[in-house]
């Protein structure tokens, strides 16, 4: 039994559903993966999480045995991801699927709210009052990560859900962090876009994420056929596999491309 994938307790009938997908062969997968909190370890800071010669090369690895059938679905944005994955895919969604490049090279994206100016200095002066905080901007979005701060949730989720309803703008909120977004796709939608287009169409969907803000992602790959792997620990999810931490995440990476499978293992 592979003990370090550690899944939590599906329905007898979802393990009826589920059991031909218990061994996915890498020939018949599309594999898609978060990368903060599954790829990568999070730091106080976004910009403090950089390229990892192991992760590099696993991703490549991955990618060349699954004919790019393999694609990064993460809240960063594309030249974001790809400075800490250096390129290694193609297929990359950021900023929770509102920025898209297909398969082919072509990027697709949404145009920023018309909002998103007067909220990211509205959102910038609120964090200058607030030494703790830390602002991540993004070309369709910004964000409030009080990482270092967590006793500041309430105070911020407050103030992002005010200037979410005054603006129009989608509130997006994670592990510890608060995005004000352009409203638009989701990482689900991203998932189910990819899965439309060569090389991914016809493969059994595989997504692997940490946050709530990946849900959507994993109802995605249950509706197409195939599953979510929820990273960290045990929660209320629509995944219906777990690994523990990151760590786990890359080790499984590497067993699956040695054993030509993407092993998952249901257990009562």
């Amino acid at each position: 039994m592979d003990t370090n994938l550690v899944d939590r307790m599906p329905t007898a009938d979802a393990i009826a559903a589920l059991s031909d997908l218990s061994a996915i062969p890498l020939s018949e997968a599309a594999l898609f993966l978060d990368l903060d909190g599954t790829l990568a370890s999070f730091r106080d800071v976004p910009w403090e999480v950089g390229p990892d010669p192991r992760r590099t090369a696993l991703l490549r690895a991955l990618n060349e045995t699954l004919q790019g059938r393999l694609a990064v679905i993460s809240g960063r944005s594309l030249e974001d991801v790809d400075r800490i994955v250096e390129a290694a895919c193609v297929s990359v969604a950021g900023t929770h699927g509102l920025e898209r490049r297909r398969a082919t090279g072509l990027v697709v994206a949404c145009e920023p709210h018309s909002e998103l100016a007067r909220t990211k200095a509205a959102v910038t002066a609120f964090a200058a009052a607030r030494p703790a905080l830390t602002v991540e901007e993004k070309p369709l979005s910004i964000v409030l990560h009080y990482r270092t701060a967590p006793g500041m949730e309430d105070e911020v989720r407050a103030f992002a859900g005010t200037v979410a309803a005054e603006t129009g703008l989608k509130l997006q909120l994670g592990d510890r962090m608060a995005e004000l977004r352009t409203p638009g796709a989701n990482k689900g939608d991203a998932i189910r876009a990819f899965m439309t287009e060569p090389p991914f169409a016809g493969a059994s969907p595989i997504f692997v994420g940490d946050d709530v803000t990946d849900e959507d992602g994993f109802v995605a790959a249950d509706e197409l056929g195939g599953i979510g792997v929820l990273v960290g620990p045990p929660r209320s999810t629509r995944a219906v596999a777990r690994l523990p931490d990151v760590s786990s995440v890359l080790d499984w990476l590497d067993r699956s491309i040695a054993s030509g499978v993407f092993r998952v293992e249901y257990r009562a």
